[in-house]
């Protein structure tokens, strides 16, 4: 009982039931108003077609065009009006503010750094490509000299990361979509604690969304009596608005500026297998040590300082040597952040670019699949022309709509020649993609609209690094592990084919 009155009155219920009330408010004065003043149809009929020419003319993405279309046709009278309220995807200029300014900022920090994707351009020009247009288009550098260590379940990571946090001297910084009480958290904030009193400059960033019902709502307050320096990202607020899609999904741990994590495991216990959710939790992670980490402690400061006065200049937080790091036979590694806050969707073109630079093999693992023709039509062409594209999704869904989704893609792809693999002990949550044993990336970017468009998020892209055949080995064992999808597992009933034709057409508004 006490458990079901503690859901019943949930931070997350509440604010549901919240943003219910308003969108029925907001339906009935629409239509009080329509029907007291019945020249307002006119009205927002042409809003609706002003709206349409706008979306049409626009440079946003032409699923989001469709999406809009769509829904402004079935509804013009409060279509054209919706769009007007919440068809912006972008943060607020607040928001755009700050963080451009920090953007620019660091902008001016890494132009006095020096760059090695030149040297990759004399034994691989596409390559050194994908590595110049990170640069450009992020803002990071490529840089050598890094160890890698590739994670291919959180327990690992996990058995990592206490050690690593206890050698902390001068600053320890994490920044997660979910922290949860649990073993876990549990472990990682008894060294933090410890740590501030001892001096250690100690931040932590969590999203406010990601953790609506893991953590209390004064949590911050909490963390901050221990010392330790704490910020929320982006409140959540029981609003009808599209802000709240703006999310920080990125995981990042950085230590001294000489270690760093990062990949697809946040802080809570299924990510560690500890409390089963949905069997198996298969996820992957990334521990750095070098220089590489630096691009990673940038991307921390770029959140902190936007929000957080005097949180220090970049500079003050980069090694100046390093006990531990990697030689000539690690190649080359580049961590970068996408956001969104421009055009660039920068986890999309690395992808893109990725599938056709592909020659001999492509392996891919996603938790959810929901995107746009130009990324479909990068799988099937790289499948066409003879890459062994394989994709590994989960067995078990964490979310049974978007496992719907998912699968609606399936028939297209398995046509071209996709092979997909359905993790049948559990929820696969890694994101990675692999290519041809010389490039790799692993991160948080899920291969789906609100990674692509509309979340915060980073990768580590790996040119003829150790870790690459880990990852491969890695992603041949799970498949070994999985059902392999064929085209006749795809059948479904007319209803469903409507489902899944509805699910498509509204994914990018979701």
């Amino acid at each position: 009982m006490t458990k079901l009155l503690k859901k019943i009155f949930s931070r997350t219920v509440i604010t549901a039931l919240l943003i219910v009330i308003q969108i029925a408010w907001l339906v009935a004065l629409f239509g009080e108003l329509n029907a007291a003043l019945p020249n307002i149809q006119k009205v927002f009929r042409v809003l609706s077609v002003l709206a349409i020419l706008f979306i049409i003319k626009s440079e946003m993405n032409p699923s989001y065009k469709v999406g809009w279309i769509l829904f402004i046709s079935v509804l013009p009278l409060l279509g054209g009006l919706m769009f007007l309220i919440y068809g912006n995807k972008r943060p607020t200029r607040h928001m755009r503010r700050l963080l451009n300014a920090q953007l620019e900022k660091s902008a001016g920090y890494f132009k006095e750094r020096g760059s090695v994707s030149d040297e990759i351009a004399l034994s691989d020009p596409a390559a050194a490509g994908l590595f110049k247009y990170l640069e450009k288009a992020g803002g990071y550098p490529a840089g050598r000299d890094t160890k890698i260590s590739y994670y291919s379940v959180g327990e690992e990571l996990y058995a990592d990361l206490i050690p690593e946090l206890e050698k902390a001297e001068k600053f320890i910084f994490l920044e997660y979509f979910i922290i949860d009480m649990g073993k876990m958290w549990d472990g990682v904030l008894e060294i933090l604690k410890r740590k501030a009193a001892e001096g250690v400059d100690v931040r932590v960033i969590y999203d406010d969304m990601g953790c609506v019902d893991r953590l209390p709502t004064n949590y911050c307050s909490t963390l901050r009596s221990w010392g330790i320096k704490t910020m929320a990202f982006n409140r959540f607020i029981p609003a009808v608005s599209l802000v709240m899609n703006n999310r920080d999904h990125r995981k990042i741990t950085v230590i001294d500026g000489k270690t760093g994590f990062t990949g697809g495991i946040n802080i809570s216990d299924e990510y560690i297998n500890e409390k089963e959710r949905f069997g198996h939790w298969k996820d992957t992670g990334l521990m750095l040590k070098g220089p590489g980490v630096e691009n990673l402690t940038v991307m921390f400061l770029e959140m902190w300082n936007a929000f957080n006065p005097n949180g220090g200049e970049y500079g003050d937080f980069v090694a100046d040597s390093f006990e531990e790091k990697g030689g000539d036979a690690d190649g080359y590694v580049l961590s970068f952040s996408d956001s969104p806050l421009d055009d660039e969707n920068v986890g999309e073109s690395v992808y893109t670019d990725m599938l056709y630079q592909a020659r001999d093999y492509l392996y891919i693992t996603t938790p959810y699949l929901a995107i746009d023709s130009e990324l479909q039509s990068a799988l099937c062409m790289a499948a066409k022309r003879g890459v062994d594209v394989r994709m590994i999704t989960p067995g078990i869904p964490d979310k049974k709509m978007v496992y719907q989704l998912t699968r609606s893609y399936y028939p297209a792809l398995l046509k071209a020649g996709v092979k997909i693999y359905e993790y049948t002990p559990g929820f696969v949550h890694a994101k990675s993609f692999v290519c041809d044993d010389k490039l790799c990336v692993v991160g948080t970017i899920n291969m789906d609209y609100r990674s692509l468009y509309l979340h915060f998020e980073c990768g580590t892209l790996m040119y003829n690094n150790p870790a690459i055949a880990k990852v491969k080995a890695d992603d041949l064992a799970t498949m070994e592990k999985s059902r392999r999808v064929e085209l006749s597992d795809c059948r479904t009933s007319f209803f469903g084919e409507i489902l899944n034709s509805i699910l498509r057409a509204i994914a990018p508004l979701l």
